[in-house]
């Protein structure tokens, strides 16, 4: 019996439970989504690649930004836009792991990435003589790779916790993509382990990252208040201004789907919270660094003045 039930081949995503017309209504809508989220991150990175202005460390974790959210969206859409289509098919126990350890991987990356922006910004403006060592190429390459190393092995200690579990049937998950929380209420075991390694994980990669981050800027505050000179302030407001609102929709979509209460927010409710997750924040988030930041902006106009004339 123990062999039956740890012998799991497939799992089935319930996504939303609407009509097909609904369904179909869903699918445009989310193909919009996923082709102009992967087209704005994009013009992230081809913006920070071709624009020498751009060569900067933080353009350098703007542009590992990028590609987290291009990730996300390749990990997450494909498989729901299926479900979709055909919601009676069916997910494997491998793919569905593979799925559940890429969205961790990428969401903690995510979290230290933040946390690498707020450090440059935090060096640039209450440091800058200092800034070419603190941050040096050196520095950003190293912080870099140490995120997605911590990122890759944090996730992986999740996924070999699931995979030890048994799982009953029915093998229906309530969500529209393998989330880690939904996953883990199949499992016919003690679950107690995992959920007290996902509380440890959210503490550590989310309240700890944000704390930094909010005391990183804390000081940046302080600091741009003190500046002289409008511009300067200008410049230093446009700059950190579309850091804080990214840091805003991703920290404070993340602890309210992981740590708030779950009573107060039934399963629907999850959903939506997670269509927002990973719908409409990496779509938003090169929206908000083209439209708020003015270095963006002028490379974005650069890049279409040397286009047309070649054109003609």
């Amino acid at each position: 019996m123990e062999e039956n039930q740890t012998m799991v081949v497939e799992f089935l995503l319930l996504g939303f439970g609407l009509g097909p017309r609904m369904q179909r209504l869903l699918f445009v809508l989310f193909s919009l989504l996923y082709l102009f989220t992967l087209l704005g991150n994009g013009v992230i990175l081809g913006l920070v690649g071709l624009d020498p202005r751009l060569h900067t460390p933080m353009y350098f974790f703007l542009s590992h930004l990028a590609l987290v959210d291009m990730a996300y969206a390749c990990n997450t859409v494909p498989q729901t836009l299926r479900s979709l289509l055909d919601p009676a098919k069916p997910i494997s126990f491998a793919a569905c792991m593979t799925q559940t350890f890429l969205f961790l991987t990428f969401a903690h990356t995510e979290c230290l990435l933040l946390v690498g922006m707020a450090y440059d910004r935090y060096v640039a403006i209450c440091h800058p003589l200092r800034y070419p060592v603190m941050v040096s190429w050196r520095v950003c390459v190293s912080l870099a790779v140490t995120f997605w190393t911590c990122a890759f092995l944090l996730a992986l200690v999740h996924v070999i916790l699931i995979v030890r579990l048994p799982f009953c049937g029915p093998h229906e998950i309530n969500h529209f993509f393998c989330e880690i929380l939904s996953v883990l209420k199949l499992a016919c075991a003690d679950t107690r382990l995992n959920v007290l390694v996902i509380f440890a994980a959210c503490v550590l990669i989310l309240v700890g990252p944000l704390c930094l981050v909010l005391v990183s800027y804390s000081h940046i505050l302080l600091t741009i208040l003190r500046i002289q000179s409008r511009e300067g302030r200008r410049k230093a407001f446009s700059t950190c201004s579309s850091h804080l609102c990214v840091v805003g929709l991703f920290f404070g979509s993340a602890i309210i789907m992981y740590m708030a209460p779950k009573s107060d927010h039934p399963e629907e409710q999850q959903k939506i919270l997670f269509l927002f997750y990973s719908f409409f924040n990496p779509l938003l988030n090169p929206l908000i660094y083209s439209l708020r930041n003015a270095e963006v902006k002028g490379a974005l106009r650069r890049a279409l003045c040397k286009e047309i004339p070649s054109q003609l």
